[in-house]
């Protein structure tokens, strides 16, 4: 496993060096002047150059790369050309805030597209196993957007249930924490639930008609046995490693629905940031994402050589 872990990691290398190169390259071709911006509204010259010089914009591309992944290697994402903290101080901040929106709408994903794809598979051909493909049909159709304003209107405004927006750390207040994050986690985890309903349907389809399943029948053993102990074992060997890769998804897909709930994660963050042509921000939130979705495909790796001990040797 220690031999995977590290061709793995030397795999990622040339792929995080190859990410960076094209958000550095390709924000370089955006329209408009940060430091414009950084300037204010009288803009004097002398200003301007100060800050080319400090920034090193007057340098080559190339020259301007090399000196930033200096600097990131050291730790050193830079700082924000709008507010002038540091951008780890940014992602620090920020990245909690997704976090915990992940984690909680991944539960849900688990809670809600898991037993969703078992009861499909166990009653195929019924109305039920039509039902659910419907309602997974209908989570990978509708968009966050949408349906986080109908529950806003509807769940807060309405019935008054959850608050309809903003975010409070669970430091500070755990139920309400919670409370605020139900709505927008459960509008994340929709697209979510409905892949993991159709790979576990899939799944246990397979597992269901295996030789081994076949045996344990004809032993006598109960249905509830046969699904839960033989073809649920076996089927969530891929499912595991699927909830770790969609769970980097659901890091960088949260950016519509932090902007309808208005969550301060890292969404607002790269939003703003490219609003404000802060492209030290943008570089340092895509890099991190970059980082998070390697981290998850090792894990992916790991936990399925876990689940299945004959890969172990291979």
């Amino acid at each position: 496993m220690l031999k995977l872990i590290l061709r793995r990691m030397v795999v990622a290398i040339p792929t995080l060096i190859l990410v960076s190169m094209i958000v550095f390259g390709l924000q370089k071709i955006l329209p408009g002047d940060s430091v414009l911006t950084m300037a204010g509204e009288e803009r004097d010259p002398a200003v301007l150059d100060y800050l080319r010089e400090k920034y090193r914009l007057n340098d080559p591309i190339p020259m301007q790369y090399v000196a930033w992944m200096q600097n990131v290697l050291q730790g050193d994402l830079g700082r924000s050309v709008r507010t002038d903290v540091p951008v780890t101080t940014l992602i620090a901040q920020k990245l909690p805030v997704t976090l915990q929106l992940a984690a909680m709408a991944m539960l849900f994903a688990i809670l809600i597209g898991i037993p969703m794809g078992i009861i499909a598979a166990v009653r195929k051909g019924t109305a039920v196993e039509m039902g659910a493909n419907v309602t997974a049909l209908s989570g990978m159709s509708i968009p966050n957007f949408w349906l986080g304003i109908i529950l806003i209107m509807v769940v807060s405004v309405q019935w008054k249930l959850l608050p309809a927006s903003g975010y409070v750390s669970p430091a500070e207040d755990l139920w309400l924490s919670i409370k605020t994050m139900l709505m927008p986690a459960f509008v994340l985890s929709t697209a979510i639930a409905a892949y993991l309903m159709r790979h576990t349907r899939s799944a246990m389809l397979e597992a269901l008609s295996a030789d081994y399943v076949r045996t344990a029948r004809a032993k006598g053993v109960s249905a509830r046995k046969v699904v839960m102990r033989h073809a649920l074992r076996n089927a969530l060997m891929p499912i595991v490693t699927l909830v770790t890769l969609l769970f980097g998804e659901l890091m960088a897909g949260a950016v519509l629905t932090e902007q309808v709930f208005t969550i301060p994660g890292f969404g607002k963050l790269v939003v703003d940031a490219v609003f404000n042509r802060d492209y030290a921000v943008v570089q340092g939130v895509v890099l991190c994402v970059a980082v998070g979705f390697i981290i998850m495909n090792l894990l992916a790796d790991v936990l399925y050589i876990l689940v299945n001990p004959r890969l172990r040797h291979a």
